[in-house]
């Protein structure tokens, strides 16, 4: 496993990056998330301009900020603003197929597959994606009227998130507790947080081997940039609650088997810190709730190996093995849509719910792909043969999750699927000076028309 990164810190360009990059949102928040399809490339650019001075950069975020906003675009969406061909293919090769293209590698099939998520998602007509968030939900009016200054485009998309009023996600538990630091950001690290090279996940910087990692070009396109995932995943929370109650002896083996299915108690607070109750005061203290190792626990005593935590972040569970988990470390920022489950409903109520996932790095398949393929869907990596991660895996109702335990470990079968994929995009978000050179291109050439021909006798109708 890598080390913690160390040497000098590397000086982070604060007001070319865009924030979100860096920057935890805050505990409680409301958001909006905005698709747009490009009709008019020469207007879109020229509005772009008018948007620039509202996207929120990374600078000063200690300052208070009614809201923030930030902007990414696909793959589709850069070639409609005219970036040359010879810059298009400098992309990665997933970012240029698209997050649809990718699914045999993302396991996005039967349930999964792109032909059922709900459209735009996975269409040819997602271009630019807008983020937006705000502490209150009178903040969101001034960044979703700056986002609607874009001109020629069409808005094909919104999806309201935020914090449910209960502060945990659907399924119940505390969330975005666990993420890296990077060197050279203005804030400091958490007790138990490892701190990764910048180049892990922006362009321009060096990543964990000491180089700076291949971006595209030119570099005013690719420096302070990084790759964006978008997923909107919908959480099945009564089918979560149906299995707990139908595999747990009791209200308190039900909350057990739920920190075992993820790894924390629903507080926040961890397994391997609490592993017998329940710790609240623990899971509300930043400076304690992350900082721990897996390394006393190699059998999984107190957290299971197949638990989501020790999935998405073996941490240094895998000391004894090639796998070097800070190559492969996830920037998460995500968020909650849809009303909670009413407490104590074991049945569907049909309304859609779920947690919109946001990765942002600088390797779509080495930090994303591969976490999804290998860490959460598979478990070869830890010993436990075909089991997917009990929450988030894909499974279709032969599921199992192993729970080491004394004298004989218990084993959960016919685990069903609890998350299902409506959708996701692959997207690139550009340091704020390419956000600007976007805006100078030139208009793609258009294909000249077809030359007239005469009608043939099925024309003449």
């Amino acid at each position: 496993m890598s080390g913690p990164a160390t040497g000098t810190a590397p000086v982070l360009e604060l007001d070319d990056i865009q924030g979100t990059v860096l920057r935890r949102r805050p505990d409680d928040y409301h958001g909006v998330y905005l698709l747009y399809r490009i009709d008019d490339p020469a207007a879109t650019k020229r509005s772009l301009r008018a948007v620039l001075p509202k996207i929120t950069s990374a600078a000063d975020w200690e300052q208070p900020r009614p809201f923030t906003l930030n902007v990414a675009f696909t793959h589709q969406g850069l070639a409609r603003l005219g970036v040359p061909q010879d810059s298009l293919a400098s992309f990665s090769e997933e970012f240029r197929a698209g997050m649809a293209a990718r699914k045999e590698v993302l396991g996005d099939l039967g349930a999964n597959d792109p032909g059922t998520w709900l459209p735009p998602l996975g269409g040819a007509d997602v271009h630019i994606g807008v983020m937006i968030i705000a502490e209150t939900p009178e903040g969101l009016s001034e960044p979703v009227e700056a986002a609607g200054r874009l001109a020629g485009v069409s808005r094909i998309y919104r999806l309201d998130v935020g914090v449910p009023v209960t502060g945990r996600e659907h399924f119940g538990f505390r969330d975005g507790i666990s993420s890296p630091h990077l060197l050279g950001s203005t804030d400091r690290p958490l007790p138990g947080q490892d701190t990764v090279q910048p180049g892990e996940f922006l362009f321009g910087y060096p990543d964990e081997s000491g180089e700076p990692p291949k971006g595209p070009t030119p570099d005013v396109l690719g420096r302070n940039g990084c790759y964006l995932a978008f997923r909107q995943l919908y959480a099945d929370v009564a089918a979560f609650r149906r299995y707990l109650h139908d595999n747990a002896d009791s209200a308190e083996d039900e909350e057990l088997l739920a920190a075992k299915f993820v790894g924390r108690w629903r507080s926040g607070a961890p397994l391997a810190l609490a592993p017998d109750r329940d710790d609240p005061e623990l899971g509300a203290d930043p400076t304690r709730n992350n900082d721990f190792r897996y390394q006393e626990d190699p059998r999984g005593l107190r957290v299971p190996r197949g638990a989501h935590i020790r999935r998405a972040n073996p941490r240094d569970g895998l000391t004894d093995t090639v796998v070097a988990t800070n190559i492969h470390r996830v920037l998460r920022r995500g968020a909650a849509y849809g009303p909670p489950l009413p407490d104590g409903v074991l049945d569907d109520d049909g309304v859609e719910r779920g947690i919109i996932f946001v990765f942002l790095g600088a390797s779509l398949s080495r930090q994303f792909e591969f976490v999804q393929q290998v860490w959460l869907n598979d478990g070869d990596f830890t010993g436990l043969g075909s089991e997917r991660d009990p929450l988030v895996g894909d499974h279709d109702g032969t599921g199992v999750l192993t729970v080491p335990a004394r004298p004989v470990r218990r084993r959960f079968t016919g685990l069903p699927r609890f998350v299902t994929v409506r959708g996701g995009e692959y997207c690139f978000m550009p340091g704020l000076a390419a956000l600007e050179w976007l805006t100078t291109l030139p208009d793609p050439v258009a294909e000249a028309p077809a030359a007239p021909h005469a009608p043939k006798p099925e024309d003449d109708r």
